[in-house]
């Protein structure tokens, strides 16, 4: 009987420690794979179980927190929503998050191990903290003066403080409120299905997603490739340019819309725009010296983050001479988005430096205890300082007696260059209007906000886009913004 018993024993004990490795198992070794399975919802009500940590714009909260007392408990909400979506995006019960809310998705939801004094022992206990705070980098009457700009038109204006690439604005339109998609109502997937059917793409970040033609803002980009080459070596020297020119090894004639830009020299032809001369300046200066510059100001690079992902501006590196001098001008395949136009404006401000711009200024715990600082990091030097003062010296040209006069500031030295992008079949779209430049007030050592503005649907008179009528006006009331609040 006895051996019976010890048996029985034995096998009650191996049964015991099967139980404890099998529970080992499935806490330990399978937790993550059960975690992230869909059909556990602990993690969503633990997620909405807690008000969101803010997102802030100027040191005040741009978003909020609603107590619904369902299961889901806590809805978004967003104040001034359609003006900051394309900085916040939205976080949805339904549909995830976007933009801030998804990169910062762990500060804000509290699952960030760096928000816990004892990190283990919230493993253990399984207890959650309070949402962190994302402090940004807008400036509210920046953002608000670009967004009251562009007036619910098709566009967006991205501004940029070039010293450090810290984003003072990122606006597009027309925009959305995220609110709309918090909770779980009907009226969330309502919403859902009327703002992904709309025409006008509200969802669509313009600022950072969208990439179009740049036109003749391009031609910053050209003319710091010929001077850094030693293509050009006098900006004042008459260039052998005809106009009309043939493209080469083509019929195809290019012209121009202003006069005198038969053998124009660079300043009179970045001053008035002229294509013929641009052109045949990207085909003199050669196809690698073109695609280096490019890439020098940001062209090519799909690896962005701000810290959202960005959509990646392109520059062809395989081309013939004839779509060489297309591009040089910003047409061809040449793309870009509004923020990589912002920043060869800010790199030419900053004396040739490109830094990486950034959303973020710090986060921070629920009380305000610093987690992380974004420090300022140059991303890469897109020409040299020589060169960078004879484009200020050029850009300062087009507002003052240029065709970027409608930017002009009294007593601001302003730099711009418009650009007029023709899209759609054989360019029978309405030409896109673009304006890039910088400001730098009188009392400043240095440029203090560079800024880009697309308008989608400009005029197609080409007198208004030439003279900036669409864009340039735009860009000066962001300007005067940043330097008011400077």
């Amino acid at each position: 009987m006895t051996r019976y018993i010890r048996h029985a024993a034995a096998f009650c004990a191996l049964l015991l420690v099967a139980l404890l490795v099998n529970a080992t198992r499935v806490q330990v070794v399978q937790s993550d794979a059960l975690d992230d399975n869909p059909a556990n919802r602990r993690n969503a009500i633990a997620r909405f179980g807690q008000p969101r940590g803010d997102i802030l714009v100027d040191g005040r909260p741009v978003t909020g927190s609603r107590d619904t007392g369902e299961q889901l408990r806590y809805e978004r909400t967003y104040r001034n929503g359609p003006l900051y979506a394309p900085v916040t995006g939205y976080a949805s019960q339904v549909y995830g998050t976007t933009f801030l809310e998804h990169s910062e998705d762990d500060i804000l939801s509290g699952t960030d191990p760096m928000l816990a004094p004892l990190p283990l022992w919230n493993d253990i206990t399984r207890t959650q903290n309070p949402g962190g705070k994302v402090e940004t980098t807008i400036e509210a009457p920046v953002q608000q003066a670009a967004y009251a700009g562009l007036g619910g038109k098709r566009g967006a204006v991205v501004a940029v403080e070039p010293a450090t690439g810290k984003i003072l604005a990122l606006v597009s339109t027309p925009s959305y409120d995220p609110e709309r998609l918090s909770g779980t109502r009907r009226s969330v997937t309502a919403g859902w299905a009327e703002l992904n059917g709309a025409a006008d793409k509200p969802m669509l970040n313009r600022a950072i997603r969208q990439t179009y033609p740049p036109g003749s803002t391009f031609k910053v980009v050209t003319a710091a490739a010929a001077l850094d080459s030693g293509e050009v070596t006098d900006l004042d020297a008459p260039t052998k340019s005809p106009s009309p020119y043939t493209l080469p090894g083509t019929s195809t004639q290019l012209t121009n819309e202003v006069e005198g830009c038969k053998n124009a020299s660079l300043r009179y032809a970045f001053q008035w725009s002229c294509n013929t001369m641009f052109a045949k300046l990207g085909v003199d200066t050669g196809l690698r010296a073109m695609t280096e510059t490019a890439r020098g100001f940001g062209f090519n690079d799909g690896g962005l983050r701000i810290p959202s992902s960005v959509a990646a501006s392109n520059f062809d590196t395989s081309m013939d001479k004839a779509q060489l001098a297309l591009s040089a001008i910003g047409q061809y395949d040449t793309r870009a988005t509004p923020l990589q136009m912002a920043m060869v404006a800010a790199a030419v401000a900053n004396g040739g430096s490109v830094k990486s711009p950034h959303l973020v200024d710090r986060t921070t715990t629920d009380d305000g205890d610093v987690i992380e600082t974004t420090g300022t990091r140059t991303l890469r030097q897109a020409m040299n300082p020589g060169t960078a003062a004879r484009l200020r010296e050029m850009m300062t040209q087009v507002v003052e007696e240029g065709t970027g006069t409608n930017a002009a500031i009294p007593g601001v030295t302003v730099g711009g260059k418009t650009g007029t992008a023709q899209h759609g079949i054989d360019n029978s779209g309405t030409p896109y209007a673009w304006f890039v430049s910088w400001a730098q007030a009188a009392d400043d050592p240095e440029p203090s906000v560079a800024v880009a503005v697309v308008v989608e649907d400009a005029s197609a008179d080409r007198g208004d886009i030439s003279g900036g009528g669409s864009a340039a006006p735009i860009a000066k009331a962001v300007m005067e913004a940043a330097i008011r609040a400077g």
